[in-house]
This record gives structure tokens, sequence and C-alpha cells, in this order.
């Protein structure tokens, strides 16, 4: 994998199949850049990796280090309220508060920020000044989706999981092959895959024609898809602006290389998974009619030839 053609996401996740884990951020523990631990297993996400933050708040935090809860953090490591929301919200205090989720610690930061003790700075006498109790406000924990939400949203990365793993169960439900399994597909097999947009390019060809070139990751592999002029002015927009594609196509070997040709519908989807219940409904519809059309509000319909590539990440 060449580094710099494929977002940071997807590099994680290639050291997450070769088995070596993925440490969290930590306020105490993250360095400004990524680090190798527990004797070359685990690999520590940056504090450099948290949108927004500069090098100046990077070097002020290990600076200040170590910090003994949130309150400490705030007072003495001169980082910006965005940059300690993001922080909050994609772990980077848990190990420092057990007892209370990440919910609790952004209620508990509001109030930081509401207190006298705010404007004292590390430096200074606190003058009898106590930051507000952090105490349990009852609330929910994140779920894993919403945790890993926040982590592509803020760090980049889908840091706990990968992203694909939330719709497993509708995948299955609707016969999608995985990357790893495609090549073992027979030729002229009509079949499903899906997985997350990671590259998409549009090089010059030798006749003219814009052809884009789409990377799709599930978990298992990668996969390399190619759209034609004559499908680029109904769909490409799908392809531009959708994070996750669900194509169906026909498998066909020519020259060590399994292609998807004559595709008869494809759905990108993100929020338009509403339930999964209803998904796996027409889902199951679909495996048996290929004409099937779930509906304008979750899919679209389109053609396109799908090219998968006889490579592995």
């Amino acid at each position: 994998m060449i580094p710099g053609m494929y977002p940071k996401r997807l590099i994680v996740d290639e050291a997450r199949q070769m088995g070596i884990a993925i440490a969290p951020l930590d306020v105490n523990a993250s360095d400004s850049v990524y680090r190798v631990e527990d004797h070359g297993n685990a690999i520590r996400i940056a504090l450099s990796t948290v949108a927004g933050i500069s090098d100046g708040e990077v070097q002020s935090i290990i600076a200040g280090r170590p910090y003994i809860d949130l309150n400490d953090f705030v007072r003495r490591s001169g980082s910006s309220t965005p940059v300690t929301e993001s922080m909050i919200l994609t772990g980077a205090f848990d190990a420092l508060h057990v007892d209370v989720n990440r919910r609790d610690l952004l209620l508990h930061f509001s109030d930081l920020q509401k207190s006298p003790s705010a404007a004292v700075s590390g430096a200074q006498m606190n003058l009898g000044f106590e930051p507000p109790a952090l105490i349990s406000s009852g609330l929910p924990a994140m779920s894993p989706a919403e945790s890993v939400k926040y982590e592509v949203d803020r760090l980049g990365i889908d840091m706990s999981r990968h992203m694909i793993e939330f719709y497993g169960e509708f995948l299955n439900a609707i016969g999608a092959v995985r990357s790893s399994d495609l090549l073992k597909q027979r030729s002229q097999s009509s079949v499903l895959v899906a997985g997350i947009k990671v590259a998409m390019q549009t090089p010059p060809v030798r006749s003219g024609k814009r052809v884009i070139f789409v990377t799709l990751d599930d978990g298992y592999g990668l996969s390399d898809s190619t759209f034609f002029t004559d499908v680029q002015g109904e769909y490409a927009n799908v392809l531009y602006s959708t994070s996750l594609l669900l194509v169906r196509g026909v498998t066909r070997q020519h020259r060590c290389q399994r292609y998807l040709y004559q595709s008869h519908w494809g759905m990108g989807f993100t929020c338009c998974l509403r339930k999964l219940e209803h998904q796996t409904k027409y889902a199951r519809n679909m495996t048996t009619d290929e004409n099937a059309n779930p509906g304008n509000d979750s899919a679209c319909r389109y053609g396109c030839i799908f090219r998968i590539g006889c490579r592995k990440r």
C-alpha cells in the first residue's frame, strides 16, 4: 500500500488486518506522531490526528503532562474548546475517568468553562475556587456506532472498529460477497459487492473520455471499480457524495483479472439505511428480482462496469 495514495483510516485498518492492535487516543500516552507500543504489537493514535489541532497545541499538551483529570487538562494544556471536545468524544480521557462516560465528560467540560476557576491558569493560585464536581448524569454511554461516527468525523479514522461492521447483518442477508472471496466466484456469476469509498481518481485516458476509478474497502481487502462515460451523467453524483456503496454485477474472467459487468443496480447508503429490518425486507426481494427497486429514499438504479483487480492489500 502506497502512503499518501489512500486515506489514513485505510492504513490503520491495514495494520488491524495484520493483527496489530490500535491503541486509542490518550491524553497522557499519545504523542505528536504515531508510536509503536507493546514491543511492536500495537500502534498508538497520535494527537496530531485530531481535526483542527495546531502544532502549538500538540506541543503544549505534551509539555503539560501528566494530567490527573479533565479539569487539570483544561487549566494547563492550552487546548482550544473544539479540540478538547473532539478529544472527549474520541475517548482521550477515558483512562482518566473510568467511572463516568463521555456524555458526562462533555457536560463536565461545559460546567468547567462556566466556572470561576476557568479564568485561573495553571500557573496561578486558585484563590479557593473549586472546580465543579464531576458526577454521573445518568445518561447512557455512547453506542459503538456513535463512537465510530465521532472517530471518523473528528479523527478521520474508524479507530475502534471498521465502519462496514455495522452493516454486516444486512450485507449477509442480501448475500454480498467479501472482496477476499471475489476471485473464488465462477465466471458469469451475479454478485453483490459493498464497501467504503477510500479513493476516487479521474486520470486522463487515451480516448479523451472521462473515466472514474473508485476503490472500495470492506474490511477484507480492496476492490477497484471503473465507471465509464455512458453512466456518469446520471450517477456520478452518487459516487462523489456517498461514502458507502453497494453494487450488483456479473463476474467475467479475463487475463488473470475478474471483472464485473452488466451491473443491474447500485446503491449508495449512509444515513439512508434507517432500519436494518426494513432494508433486509426489500433486500430479500432484490436477491430474487434483479430489477427490484427499493425506493428513491434509499437506493438508486444505475448501470456501470465494475472491475475487481486481482490484488490484496
